[in-house]
Protein backbone atom coordinates (compact mmCIF):
# COMPACT_ATOMS: atom_id res chain seq x y z
CA UNK A 1 0.00 0.00 0.00
CA UNK A 2 1.81 3.16 -1.11
CA UNK A 3 1.59 5.60 1.17
CA UNK A 4 0.33 9.52 1.10
CA UNK A 5 3.42 11.75 -0.34
CA UNK A 6 5.76 13.17 3.02
CA UNK A 7 9.43 13.85 3.92
CA UNK A 8 10.93 14.38 7.18
CA UNK A 9 14.10 15.92 8.91
CA UNK A 10 15.59 14.46 11.90
CA UNK A 11 18.88 15.86 12.99
CA UNK A 12 21.40 13.37 12.35
CA UNK A 13 24.84 13.94 11.28
CA UNK A 14 26.86 16.99 10.64
CA UNK A 15 27.31 19.80 12.72
CA UNK A 16 24.58 21.83 14.48
CA UNK A 17 25.07 24.80 12.32
CA UNK A 18 24.85 22.63 9.41
CA UNK A 19 21.62 21.23 11.01
CA UNK A 20 19.77 24.49 12.15
CA UNK A 21 20.73 25.94 8.22
CA UNK A 22 18.51 22.66 6.52
CA UNK A 23 16.15 22.87 8.84
CA UNK A 24 15.50 26.57 8.64
CA UNK A 25 15.21 25.60 4.68
CA UNK A 26 12.49 23.02 5.25
CA UNK A 27 10.97 25.67 7.55
CA UNK A 28 11.18 28.27 4.74
CA UNK A 29 9.54 26.02 2.13
CA UNK A 30 5.98 26.96 3.17
CA UNK A 31 6.67 29.31 6.11
CA UNK A 32 9.29 31.84 4.88
CA UNK A 33 10.72 34.02 7.85
CA UNK A 34 14.00 35.16 9.68
CA UNK A 35 14.84 32.61 11.65
CA UNK A 36 16.70 33.16 15.21
CA UNK A 37 18.10 30.36 17.40
CA UNK A 38 20.55 30.80 20.13
CA UNK A 39 22.52 27.45 20.63
CA UNK A 40 22.90 26.11 17.07
CA UNK A 41 26.23 24.66 18.10
CA UNK A 42 24.46 22.07 19.36
CA UNK A 43 21.15 22.34 17.43
CA UNK A 44 18.38 19.52 17.37
CA UNK A 45 15.16 19.35 15.43
CA UNK A 46 12.82 17.03 14.15
CA UNK A 47 10.42 17.88 11.42
CA UNK A 48 7.51 15.64 8.98
CA UNK A 49 5.83 17.11 6.01
CA UNK A 50 2.53 15.55 5.25
CA UNK A 51 0.74 16.53 1.90
CA UNK A 52 -2.95 16.23 1.81
CA UNK A 53 -3.28 17.34 -1.85
CA UNK A 54 -3.59 21.13 -1.93
CA UNK A 55 -3.09 21.11 2.07
CA UNK A 56 0.24 20.89 3.75
CA UNK A 57 0.57 19.31 7.24
CA UNK A 58 3.82 19.62 9.30
CA UNK A 59 4.50 18.84 12.61
CA UNK A 60 7.93 19.54 14.17
CA UNK A 61 9.61 19.85 17.30
CA UNK A 62 12.24 22.26 17.55
CA UNK A 63 14.28 24.33 20.59
CA UNK A 64 13.53 27.85 21.22
CA UNK A 65 13.58 30.38 18.40
CA UNK A 66 12.55 33.76 17.00
CA UNK A 67 10.56 33.79 13.77
CA UNK A 68 10.22 37.42 11.70
CA UNK A 69 8.82 38.52 9.14
CA UNK A 70 9.41 42.35 8.16
CA UNK A 71 6.37 44.23 6.47
CA UNK A 72 9.15 45.04 3.42
CA UNK A 73 9.78 40.76 3.02
CA UNK A 74 5.76 40.06 3.52
CA UNK A 75 5.07 41.54 0.34
CA UNK A 76 7.26 40.16 -1.98
CA UNK A 77 5.66 37.01 -1.27
CA UNK A 78 2.49 35.32 -2.74
CA UNK A 79 -0.39 36.45 -0.43
CA UNK A 80 -2.55 33.52 -1.47
CA UNK A 81 -1.77 31.01 1.96
CA UNK A 82 -3.05 30.74 5.28
CA UNK A 83 -1.08 29.13 7.70
CA UNK A 84 -2.82 27.33 11.09
CA UNK A 85 -0.70 26.40 14.51
CA UNK A 86 -1.67 24.40 16.57
CA UNK A 87 0.82 24.53 19.75
CA UNK A 88 1.45 21.24 21.17
CA UNK A 89 3.85 22.03 23.96
CA UNK A 90 5.69 25.04 25.41
CA UNK A 91 4.39 28.73 24.79
CA UNK A 92 4.42 31.26 22.22
CA UNK A 93 4.23 34.84 21.50
CA UNK A 94 3.41 36.59 18.52
CA UNK A 95 2.52 40.31 17.27
CA UNK A 96 1.55 40.96 13.51
CA UNK A 97 2.07 43.96 12.32
CA UNK A 98 1.51 46.89 15.32
CA UNK A 99 -1.41 44.77 16.81
CA UNK A 100 -0.52 43.69 20.45
CA UNK A 101 1.00 41.07 21.66
CA UNK A 102 -1.18 37.47 21.55
CA UNK A 103 0.19 34.86 23.68
CA UNK A 104 -0.49 30.54 23.04
CA UNK A 105 -0.67 28.18 25.58
CA UNK A 106 -0.18 24.25 24.65
CA UNK A 107 -4.15 23.51 22.65
CA UNK A 108 -4.01 27.15 21.28
CA UNK A 109 -4.68 27.72 17.52
CA UNK A 110 -3.57 30.34 15.44
CA UNK A 111 -4.05 31.93 12.21
CA UNK A 112 -2.40 34.05 10.01
CA UNK A 113 -1.65 34.64 6.17
CA UNK A 114 1.67 34.83 4.88
CA UNK A 115 1.70 38.30 3.35
CA UNK A 116 1.30 39.50 7.03
CA UNK A 117 4.24 40.84 8.85
CA UNK A 118 5.06 39.11 11.97
CA UNK A 119 7.37 38.42 15.39
CA UNK A 120 7.13 34.72 16.59
CA UNK A 121 8.99 33.77 19.65
CA UNK A 122 8.65 30.53 20.64
CA UNK A 123 9.64 29.24 24.19
CA UNK A 124 10.26 25.46 24.63
CA UNK A 125 8.84 23.52 27.15
CA UNK A 126 11.31 21.37 29.53
CA UNK A 127 11.03 16.99 28.60
CA UNK A 128 12.15 14.74 31.06
CA UNK A 129 14.81 12.94 29.03
CA UNK A 130 16.23 16.03 27.64
CA UNK A 131 18.63 18.60 28.80
CA UNK A 132 16.94 21.19 26.24
CA UNK A 133 13.79 22.28 26.20
CA UNK A 134 11.49 22.37 22.85
CA UNK A 135 8.63 23.64 21.19
CA UNK A 136 5.90 20.86 19.40
CA UNK A 137 4.11 22.31 16.77
CA UNK A 138 1.15 21.04 14.20
CA UNK A 139 0.87 23.31 11.25
CA UNK A 140 -1.65 23.43 8.41
CA UNK A 141 -1.07 25.62 5.59
CA UNK A 142 -4.07 25.86 1.91
CA UNK A 143 -4.36 27.88 -0.30
CA UNK A 144 -7.11 30.81 0.55
CA UNK A 145 -8.86 30.19 -2.39
CA UNK A 146 -9.91 26.75 -0.43
CA UNK A 147 -11.53 28.46 2.51
CA UNK A 148 -15.07 29.73 1.35
CA UNK A 149 -14.47 32.88 3.83
CA UNK A 150 -13.95 35.95 2.11
CA UNK A 151 -10.40 37.80 3.79
CA UNK A 152 -12.15 40.73 4.78
CA UNK A 153 -14.28 38.54 7.27
CA UNK A 154 -11.19 37.36 9.16
CA UNK A 155 -9.15 40.62 10.15
CA UNK A 156 -10.22 40.53 13.36
CA UNK A 157 -9.30 36.59 13.58
CA UNK A 158 -5.81 36.43 12.10
CA UNK A 159 -2.97 36.62 14.62
CA UNK A 160 -5.27 36.01 17.47
CA UNK A 161 -5.28 32.81 20.23
CA UNK A 162 -8.23 30.57 19.47
CA UNK A 163 -8.88 28.10 22.55
CA UNK A 164 -8.57 24.22 21.24
CA UNK A 165 -10.12 22.66 23.88
CA UNK A 166 -13.87 22.83 23.17
CA UNK A 167 -16.54 22.21 20.62
CA UNK A 168 -15.41 22.98 16.44
CA UNK A 169 -11.42 23.95 17.61
CA UNK A 170 -11.43 20.85 19.82
CA UNK A 171 -12.70 18.73 17.05
CA UNK A 172 -10.22 20.06 14.80
CA UNK A 173 -7.20 19.89 17.10
CA UNK A 174 -8.05 16.20 17.83
CA UNK A 175 -8.35 15.57 14.13
CA UNK A 176 -4.74 17.00 12.90
CA UNK A 177 -3.28 15.05 16.15
CA UNK A 178 -4.89 11.54 14.65
CA UNK A 179 -3.39 12.83 10.81
CA UNK A 180 -0.07 13.24 12.08
CA UNK A 181 -0.27 10.04 13.98
CA UNK A 182 -1.64 8.19 10.60
CA UNK A 183 0.93 10.03 8.17
CA UNK A 184 2.81 6.97 7.40
CA UNK A 185 -0.69 4.71 6.45
CA UNK A 186 -2.11 7.03 4.44
CA UNK A 187 -3.01 6.61 0.64
CA UNK A 188 -2.93 9.25 -1.51
CA UNK A 189 -6.63 9.39 -2.54
CA UNK A 190 -7.06 9.21 1.60
CA UNK A 191 -4.54 11.96 1.69
CA UNK A 192 -6.62 14.76 -0.54
CA UNK A 193 -10.31 13.88 0.76
CA UNK A 194 -8.54 14.06 4.36
CA UNK A 195 -6.89 17.17 3.39
CA UNK A 196 -10.17 18.65 2.21
CA UNK A 197 -12.12 17.57 5.66
CA UNK A 198 -9.08 19.96 7.47
CA UNK A 199 -10.14 22.89 5.42
CA UNK A 200 -13.87 22.27 6.13
CA UNK A 201 -13.03 21.99 10.05
CA UNK A 202 -11.09 25.41 9.73
CA UNK A 203 -14.18 26.70 7.98
CA UNK A 204 -15.96 26.11 10.57
CA UNK A 205 -14.33 26.95 13.14
CA UNK A 206 -13.49 30.75 11.51
CA UNK A 207 -16.69 30.75 10.73
CA UNK A 208 -18.27 30.63 14.69
CA UNK A 209 -15.89 32.86 14.94
CA UNK A 210 -16.28 35.65 13.48
CA UNK A 211 -20.46 35.05 13.66
CA UNK A 212 -20.56 33.89 9.99
CA UNK A 213 -21.93 30.65 9.48
CA UNK A 214 -24.68 31.44 7.07
CA UNK A 215 -21.32 32.31 4.59
CA UNK A 216 -20.12 28.77 3.92
CA UNK A 217 -21.53 27.11 1.25
CA UNK A 218 -24.17 24.20 2.28
CA UNK A 219 -21.38 21.57 1.36
CA UNK A 220 -18.71 23.07 3.16
CA UNK A 221 -21.20 22.61 6.54
CA UNK A 222 -22.26 19.43 5.43
CA UNK A 223 -18.78 17.81 5.37
CA UNK A 224 -17.89 19.89 8.22
CA UNK A 225 -20.80 18.27 10.23
CA UNK A 226 -20.10 15.17 8.66
CA UNK A 227 -16.19 15.51 10.29
CA UNK A 228 -17.59 16.31 13.41
CA UNK A 229 -19.95 13.17 13.54
CA UNK A 230 -16.92 11.04 12.67
CA UNK A 231 -14.77 12.41 15.44
CA UNK A 232 -17.59 11.90 18.16
CA UNK A 233 -18.05 8.31 17.09
CA UNK A 234 -14.58 7.35 17.19
CA UNK A 235 -14.39 8.89 20.77
CA UNK A 236 -17.82 7.07 21.99
CA UNK A 237 -16.89 3.80 19.82
CA UNK A 238 -16.53 1.99 23.04
CA UNK A 239 -20.37 2.99 24.57
CA UNK A 240 -22.70 0.33 23.18
CA UNK A 241 -25.63 2.90 23.66
CA UNK A 242 -23.59 4.42 20.32
CA UNK A 243 -26.52 4.63 17.68
CA UNK A 244 -27.87 6.98 14.82
CA UNK A 245 -29.94 8.84 17.83
CA UNK A 246 -27.33 9.27 20.43
CA UNK A 247 -25.10 10.86 17.20
CA UNK A 248 -28.22 13.30 16.29
CA UNK A 249 -28.87 14.11 19.84
CA UNK A 250 -25.47 14.99 20.88
CA UNK A 251 -25.21 17.37 17.36
CA UNK A 252 -28.96 18.57 18.06
CA UNK A 253 -30.10 17.68 14.71
CA UNK A 254 -33.10 15.12 13.83
CA UNK A 255 -31.86 11.44 13.27
CA UNK A 256 -33.28 11.70 9.64
CA UNK A 257 -31.01 14.52 8.73
CA UNK A 258 -27.89 12.80 10.46
CA UNK A 259 -28.97 9.70 8.10
CA UNK A 260 -29.32 11.87 4.59
CA UNK A 261 -25.98 13.96 5.40
CA UNK A 262 -24.00 11.14 6.44
CA UNK A 263 -24.55 8.91 3.86
CA UNK A 264 -24.47 11.77 0.94
CA UNK A 265 -21.04 12.45 2.28
CA UNK A 266 -19.87 8.20 2.96
CA UNK A 267 -20.80 7.31 -0.76
CA UNK A 268 -24.06 5.36 0.49
CA UNK A 269 -22.82 4.24 3.64
CA UNK A 270 -24.86 4.72 6.66
CA UNK A 271 -23.92 6.18 9.77
CA UNK A 272 -24.72 2.54 11.32
CA UNK A 273 -22.84 0.40 9.27
CA UNK A 274 -19.90 3.10 9.72
CA UNK A 275 -20.05 3.09 13.53
CA UNK A 276 -19.96 -0.72 12.99
CA UNK A 277 -17.29 -1.34 10.70
CA UNK A 278 -14.76 0.67 12.78
CA UNK A 279 -15.47 -1.37 15.77
CA UNK A 280 -14.89 -4.66 13.64
CA UNK A 281 -11.40 -3.36 12.43
CA UNK A 282 -10.49 -2.11 15.79
CA UNK A 283 -11.40 -5.51 16.97
CA UNK A 284 -9.62 -7.18 14.10
CA UNK A 285 -6.40 -4.74 14.77
CA UNK A 286 -6.50 -5.64 18.85
CA UNK A 287 -6.83 -9.65 18.03
CA UNK A 288 -4.01 -9.80 15.87
CA UNK A 289 -1.66 -7.90 18.58
CA UNK A 290 0.64 -10.32 20.45
CA UNK A 291 0.25 -7.94 23.75
CA UNK A 292 -2.96 -8.52 23.88
CA UNK A 293 -3.26 -12.74 23.57
CA UNK A 294 -4.27 -13.09 26.89
CA UNK A 295 -7.47 -11.28 26.75
CA UNK A 296 -10.44 -13.07 26.32
CA UNK A 297 -12.34 -12.49 22.48
CA UNK A 298 -15.49 -11.53 24.21
CA UNK A 299 -13.62 -8.90 25.96
CA UNK A 300 -11.86 -7.67 23.05
CA UNK A 301 -15.30 -7.22 21.25
CA UNK A 302 -16.95 -5.49 24.49
CA UNK A 303 -14.06 -2.77 24.65
CA UNK A 304 -15.34 -1.69 21.52
CA UNK A 305 -18.68 -1.45 22.39
CA UNK A 306 -20.01 -5.03 20.95
CA UNK A 307 -21.02 -7.33 24.08
CA UNK A 308 -22.84 -10.09 22.54
CA UNK A 309 -20.12 -12.33 21.17
CA UNK A 310 -22.69 -14.22 19.11
CA UNK A 311 -23.51 -11.04 17.33
CA UNK A 312 -19.83 -10.43 17.28
CA UNK A 313 -18.98 -13.88 15.45
CA UNK A 314 -20.89 -13.50 13.01
CA UNK A 315 -20.74 -10.02 12.18
CA UNK A 316 -16.59 -10.72 12.22
CA UNK A 317 -17.00 -13.94 9.68
CA UNK A 318 -19.05 -11.58 7.64
CA UNK A 319 -16.66 -8.72 7.40
CA UNK A 320 -13.36 -10.70 6.88
CA UNK A 321 -14.35 -14.45 6.13
CA UNK A 322 -13.17 -16.09 9.44
CA UNK A 323 -14.17 -16.31 13.19
CA UNK A 324 -12.34 -13.98 15.41
CA UNK A 325 -10.41 -16.97 16.77
CA UNK A 326 -9.25 -18.13 13.69
CA UNK A 327 -8.04 -14.62 13.11
CA UNK A 328 -6.12 -13.90 16.24
CA UNK A 329 -4.58 -17.74 15.47
CA UNK A 330 -3.80 -17.41 11.70
CA UNK A 331 -2.00 -13.24 12.45
CA UNK A 332 -0.10 -14.64 15.27
CA UNK A 333 1.23 -18.01 14.27
CA UNK A 334 1.99 -16.08 11.30
CA UNK A 335 4.08 -13.19 13.53
CA UNK A 336 6.02 -16.05 15.42
CA UNK A 337 6.48 -18.62 12.18
CA UNK A 338 4.34 -21.53 14.03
Amino acid sequence: MAAAAGTGFRSEGGSGRERFDIWRDLIGRSRPSEVICAGTDDFEAQMRRLELGPVTLLRSSFPSARFRQTETRARRLDPQVYHLTLLLDGAMAQTCGSDTTTTLAPGDLNLVHNAQPFDLRSFGAPAADRRERRVQALGVDFPMALLPLPPHQLRDVLGRSIPGREGTSALLSAFLVGLDRQAAVLRPAEAVRLGTVVVDLVAALLAQAVDAVAALPEEARRRALVGNIRAFIRRNLHDPELSPSMVAAAHHISVSYVHRVFTQQSGGETVAAWIRGLRLENARRDLADPALYGMPIHDVAARWGIHRASEFSRAFRAAYGLSPSEHRHQSLTGRTGE
